[in-house]
């Protein structure tokens, strides 16, 4: 056999599963072992993917990076998942780290799509993002979210149960303040004569509950929070629960990521779903795309699916504490 089709065989590609099996037995018998670094450096790549995550404390990006490594592993890929801890610095430090790393492509949920670093990465690897479209850069492949459909949806949703005062709890910081769904959000809110309040929170519980409990606490609060995760939500309930609110009589909440655990909250968390399996298997079939055949793809548009339950209803009549 030829030398490219005992290593086709051995990846597993592009040869009978009959070739496969004779050729891996017999490197079983000669004790043959593929050495990585060897290949690595005959063919240009490594096999390996970086997944780099905003925050891994984002319970629905542990699901999408989860689900990218098992996606990847299909593709005879090996995902390199790190957590840029909802940091811009950080996540400019492990992109380039996993470049330098030689990594085949680089998967993004980014922290800030508009940051200066990303024209420069996008030249040095197979670029992919995942959320919006990164300005300047010159991406392989785009999976952007419709957040014009869903903030709008939301905030209608909030607005037509007679909402008029709304916190939003969104990871940017005040050096991101671009990003795709809160420059939505502002738009839309001023269409429907929503009063809306950014609130930036961390993903871990308790400080989400702190930062849900300082917007309470303001004179006039609001009577509905919209959180841009559902992460970001169960602070909400628990600092409603230790204020002795309840949800969603006196304070109505609304999830952006719609992640199973938020079916089990009493009372479950009104949501929008994304349809995370076609996406992962969409971004990952461009990825393998780019780096097998230099094939750059359009963006494609990922729309939410509004998923009613039982935290949002009309607020009550509002007083001044």
């Amino acid at each position: 056999m030829s030398t490219a089709a005992v290593s086709y065989a051995l990846r597993g590609l592009h040869v009978p599963v009959e070739t496969q099996t004779r050729v891996r037995d017999v490197a079983d018998r000669l004790g043959y072992q593929v050495d990585p670094i060897a290949r690595a450096l005959a063919s240009g790549r490594t096999g390996n993917v970086g997944v780099l995550c905003g925050s891994l404390q984002d319970i629905w990006q542990q699901s999408v990076a989860a689900a990218l490594g098992r996606e990847l592993l299909e593709h005879d890929r090996h995902a390199l998942i790190v957590d840029a801890s909802n940091s811009p610095e950080l996540e400019m430090q492990l992109a380039n780290q996993l470049v330098d790393q030689r990594v085949d492509a680089l998967i993004v949920l980014w922290v800030d799509p508009n940051a200066k670093h990303w024209p420069k990465i996008a030249r040095r690897t197979v670029l992919v993002s995942i959320g919006d479209g990164i300005p300047g850069a010159a991406t392989a492949a785009e999976i952007v979210f419709d957040n014009d459909a869903g903030v709008g949806a939301a905030l209608r949703q909030l607005a037509d149960a007679g909402h008029r005062r709304v916190a939003v709890l969104t990871p940017s910081a005040r050096n991101t303040p671009d990003r795709p769904a809160e420059v939505a959000i502002s738009r839309v809110s001023a269409d429907l004569g929503l009063r809306v309040s950014f609130h930036m929170s961390s993903h871990e519980l308790d400080r989400a509950a702190a930062v849900a409990t300082e917007a309470l606490a303001d004179d006039d609060r609001p009577t509905a929070f919209f959180c841009l995760a559902d992460s970001m939500a169960y602070g909400v309930y628990a600092a409603a629960n230790a204020l002795g609110l309840a949800i969603p009589d006196d304070v109505s909440v609304l999830g952006y990521d719609d992640h199973p655990v938020s079916r089990l909250l009493s009372p479950p968390l009104s949501n929008f779903r994304w349809p995370v399996d076609s996406l992962v298997t969409d971004a990952v079939s461009r990825t393998v795309r780019a780096i097998d055949e230099d094939k750059r793809s359009r963006r494609t548009l990922v729309t939410p699916v509004a998923q009613p339950r039982g935290s949002v209803s009309e607020p009550r009549v509002a007083t001044r504490r």
